[in-house]
């Protein structure tokens, strides 16, 4: 299949569409229609048409979607049969939370190296995760193959550490920085800031109340 640009809105609802799929089929469900996912996702029933339009017919008219050829279908898409190891940079407060949670509901994703510039860090094992000196972040990410970093560092480093990391190789940065990092344009960056979100949700909540649809369609 040709490679597709999709919106990013659309790509990041593939991973709940993915897990719910996951769910039916280990329910012994074998198909089911665009208003039935729509109801469990909470995702309308015409952006869902839409998400999947994008890739082709995954459906029939009438009958609904099958929910095998789907997983296996967002399976691929989605690499979920291959391994990506992370690395985490900052090793701070949120740093071993992400540790702790290190993506266990997805059997694709591992945070595999952690680094942090603190000697008392360095050297151990946090959340059976191998902590290393930044000194050493270079060479551990060639080493270990590893082109995606979660950043999770004070606001005035952020962009210094991301130049090394540039050098080192990475491709993608997901970003907890409250910073908007500057990187070449075959870096990917995706900016994670909490403040904000929940800043967004107290406003939302404050001006429409809690019934209004999530409109950011990024379409």
């Amino acid at each position: 299949m040709a490679e597709t640009m999709i919106p990013k809105a659309t790509a990041k609802r593939l991973p709940l569409y993915y897990r719910y799929l996951n769910f039916l089929a280990n329910s012994g469900t074998t198909k089911i229609s665009s208003t039935e996912l729509s109801e469990a996702v909470k995702v309308d029933s015409a952006t869902i048409r839409r998400d999947f339009s994008y890739f082709g017919a995954l459906g029939k008219r009438g009958y609904g979607y099958d929910v095998m050829d789907l997983l296996k279908f967002f399976k691929k898409i989605l690499n979920q049969d291959r391994l990506t190891n992370v690395a985490l940079v900052g090793v701070g407060n949120l740093g071993h939370a992400l540790l702790n949670y290190n993506f266990r509901q997805a059997n694709n994703i591992r945070i595999s190296a952690g680094f942090d510039v603190n000697p008392d860090i360095a050297g151990t094992i946090q959340s059976g995760v191998p902590i290393y000196p930044m000194s050493d972040l270079a060479d551990q990410l060639r080493q270990q193959q590893i082109e995606i970093v979660i950043l999770t560092v004070p606001t005035d480093a952020a962009q210094g550490i991301t130049d090394d990391l540039v050098k080192a190789g990475i491709k993608g940065i997901m970003n907890f920085t409250p910073l908007r990092i500057s990187v070449p344009g075959y870096v990917r960056v995706q900016n994670v800031d909490l403040a904000t979100e929940l800043q967004t949700l107290i406003y939302f909540l404050d001006h429409y109340g809690p019934t209004l649809k999530d409109t950011d369609e990024d379409e």
